[in-house]
Formats: structure tokens, sequence, C-alpha cells
């Protein structure tokens, strides 16, 4: 069941996405439209899309903000596919979390078909999820951060405090066409950690209401050994990043039919500065897409790998989730709502995981509201996934009467959540989304609703 704090969420994020959406058709900039298939128009000219951003979170309190997102679709002829894009965001927690984000992307400021994708954001977070290594060799009791149980140490017990920045500029250029693309980048990712500031959290809450100044997780891990004394403060890593992509999606924000597979290298060498910590990493990625009743049902599904090949990553990056297409503001996984539902965000973390998705996208109303395409879609989904290369850990480092209260008997194996979303599409393009995963074992979560932009692939 969603709680109380959820559905009003939900209820608000819903009741402000349609006034959003009808305040910027009244308002936006195009050109002329041509009137296609009876109802919907080719888009032409700039078009543009925004969403105040509204949610409150008991520890990072009240969120305020804006998010928007601009299309230029030139003459028509792309239509849906666009010219170019820029989307941005502002939005801030009373308690100190933000976000703050300009993402761009075109396969026409280039000449040569030569596509550029480029990000510079900044996403303090004070409360960010950290539950160890290893998946369900790293033992969750949710009693631990729930207050009023057997055993309540802090609401935040498996919170951490990370500040990150990410610079970022990916190219594109075709190989056979466009539908088989080599790619290069190089992408900068800083990240300061450390415990969560309880004093912070505390501030203007009732004496009854405040949290205990203890230890939390990320506490022990540092004092055992289990982060290490180089890492635990975070650092800087430079990425320089080389792959191949096919891709024949017929519209990449809502495909109905085709494949978009990928293949990546991400190389932190030591002569760009990332002594001690050089790496590398792969990333493989492969997404279909199946048409089952044209332009109304499709079903798609994901599965990926992301591990160490070289090199010892550092805890920070672990969880780090890379892809061709950097438009993510919560890049962060496996669990949570990019990657599986549901599932407790970072709760599988390891040297190397793989992890898959499926969903069956229904959309089921479509009109023309005031000269903006409009549909609406419902997503039926089950995510699943698991670390498949362990992070090294020692757990001699523990004493042996405390071990069980960190780690488990059991190796990692599947993790899983299903769940069912909502879509609301403006100009195939712009989507807002509203997704409620469960998770199907308690080591994972319960369950989580996550409000955002766009499908999660």
């Amino acid at each position: 069941m969603l709680n109380f704090v959820a559905m009003m969420r939900l209820r608000y994020f819903l009741l402000i996405s349609i006034l959003s959406f009808l305040w910027g058709t009244l308002v936006y900039a195009q050109t002329d439209s041509t009137k296609i298939a009876g109802r919907e128009k080719v888009k032409r000219g700039w078009t543009w899309a925004a969403l105040p951003v509204v949610a409150y979170d008991a520890d990072m309190g009240l969120q305020l903000g804006a998010l928007g997102q601009v299309f230029y679709y030139g003459d028509g002829t792309t239509y849906p596919e666009y010219k170019h894009t820029i989307y941005a965001e502002c939005s801030w927690f009373t308690k100190g979390s933000a976000v703050y984000q300009v993402f761009y992307d075109s396969k026409y400021l280039i000449p040569g078909g030569i596509r550029v994708t480029a990000d510079l954001d900044y996403l303090p977070e004070k409360t960010l999820d950290f539950y160890g290594f290893n998946g369900y060799e790293s033992n969750y009791q949710a009693a631990l951060a729930t207050q009023g149980s057997p055993g309540y140490i802090s609401h935040v017990f498996y919170k951490e405090e990370r500040r990150m920045y990410r610079i970022m500029a990916d190219f594109q250029g075709p190989i056979l066409g466009q539908k088989f693309r080599w790619l290069a980048g190089i992408n900068i990712i800083g990240i300061q950690t450390r415990t969560v500031d309880i004093n912070r959290i505390n501030k203007g809450k009732k004496a009854g209401d405040k949290l205990p100044d203890t230890a939390l997780l990320y506490d022990h891990y540092v004092a055992y050994g289990l982060i290490r004394p180089d890492e635990k403060n975070g650092g800087t890593s430079i990425f320089l990043k080389t792959g191949l992509v096919f891709d024949t999606r017929d519209n990449e924000a809502a495909p109905n039919k085709g494949l978009w597979s990928e293949i990546l290298l991400l190389t932190a060498p030591s002569l760009l500065g990332n002594h001690p910590y050089a790496f590398t990493r792969l990333a493989v990625i492969q997404r279909q897409y199946l048409p089952l009743v044209k332009k109304q049902l499709v079903a798609a599904y994901q599965l990926g790998y992301q591990g160490t090949i070289n090199g010892a990553t550092p805890y920070y990056i672990l969880p780090y989730i890379f892809s061709s297409f950097s438009l993510s503001t919560k890049p962060d996984g496996l669990g949570g709502a990019l990657t599986i539902r549901g599932i407790l965000r970072d709760r599988i973390t390891g040297d190397g995981v793989a992890f898959g998705n499926l969903e069956l996208r229904w959309k089921f109303f479509r009109s023309v509201v005031m000269k903006q395409n409009l549909y609406l879609g419902l997503t039926a989904f089950l995510d699943g996934g698991m670390v498949v290369k362990d992070h090294p850990v020692n757990p001699n480092t523990v004493p042996d009467d405390q071990k069980a209260f960190y780690f488990s008997s059991s190796a990692d194996h599947l993790h899983l959540a299903t769940g069912i979303g909502l879509r609301i599409a403006i100009n195939e393009n712009f989507i807002i989304s509203a997704d409620y995963g469960v998770a199907l074992n308690r080591q994972d979560g319960t369950s989580g609703l996550y409000l955002g932009i766009g499908n999660i692939f």
C-alpha cells in the first residue's frame, strides 16, 4: 500500500503536471504545424514543456524548483526526432540536497552526422543510500532504520552524504550510416563523501523528533577498513570513454520498434591524475522494442552488464551506471528509479553487476490538445539484477561476535521487483513518468514510488 506521504506526492505531481501542460500549451513558441493521420501534428520550429518540482522528504525537507526541456524540430521533416534539445533542472531541498543540471543533445550541431551530447551538473545529497557491498552478502536490517522497532539505531543508519559534480562531453559518428556508430568522449566525475550531518537534519526539529547522534553503517565501514582510508572522502575520476553503438529505434524517447545496443570502455588512467585509483570498466547494454499493436502496445527489454576489468575501482564509483546517453540526474544503481524500481537505491553494489528490465507499454489514449500532441500510457514491468563480481571485502577486520551484524552467510543471487507506471507524453519526446515498484524480497526493502521525466530505457 502507498503510504500517506507517497499518495500526497502522487496527487500533487499529477495535478501540477496537468496544470503545467495546459500553461505550456498556451504560451510556448512554435511555427506552423501540419496535420497527419487525421489528428496528430508534425511539429516545426521550437517547442518546450516545463514542470514545477514540488515534493517532500522527512529528512531532506521540502523540495522546490523547476525543470524544463526545449526542442527544435526545424522544418518538421525529422519529426518526431528533434534537431536540438536542451534540458535544465534547478531544485533544492530545505535540508541541503539539490539538483542543478543542464543537458544538451543534437545530431545536427557538427556537420557529417556527428552527434554531440553534453552534460553539466552538481548533485549534492545529504542522505544517499549505502548498504555495503555485494548485495545479499551484506546484511540489511530494516528495523535498524525504523523508529520504534526493536534495535532501532537511526533513520539514516543506511545513509551517507555525497556531493557530486559531472562534466561530460560525448561524440558519436557514423560507421555504417547513423545506425552503427562510434562513440568517444571525456567524463569528469568529482565526488566528496562523508557521514551524514546529523546536526543539520535535526535543525528545527522538536526534541522528540531529532535523530540520535550515533555512528552509521558508513562510519563502521570506515572504522573497520571496509572502506579504505584513502577513498573514504571521495575523489575525482577523469574517464576516457570509447565504444560502439547500434541503434535502429524509430523514436528515441518512446520507441515503437528497433534495437539499441552499446558496448562502452571507460578508462581512468593514472596519466590523467587518477592515481592511486586507475581503473577500467566495461559496460554492455542490449535493448529491444517489439511492436505488438502498431503505435499502441510495445514489449521492451533491457539486459546489461557493468564491471571492473582492470585496476581497483573506488567504492564511490561502483554504484554509477554508465551509458551512451547521460540525461539522468540520479545515475546510481542497482536499485531505485532508473534500474530496479521498488528495490532500495544502491542495494546491489559490486565490482561487476548484471541487470535486466522487461516492460509492457500500452499507449491507451491519443489526442491533440491546444496544438500539442498528447498521449497517455500505462506500463507494467519486471526488473532484476545481481552482483556477478564481488567488491573485495575483508571480514576479518570485524570482531567475530559482530560479523553477523554486517554480513550474511548467503551469496548474492537475483534481486527482483515488479510494478506499474503511468506516462503522460507531449509531442512524443517530453514524457512525464510515475512508477510504483514492489520488491519481492524484504532484504531489498518493500516498495518505491518514482516521479520523473522519461522512460528508464
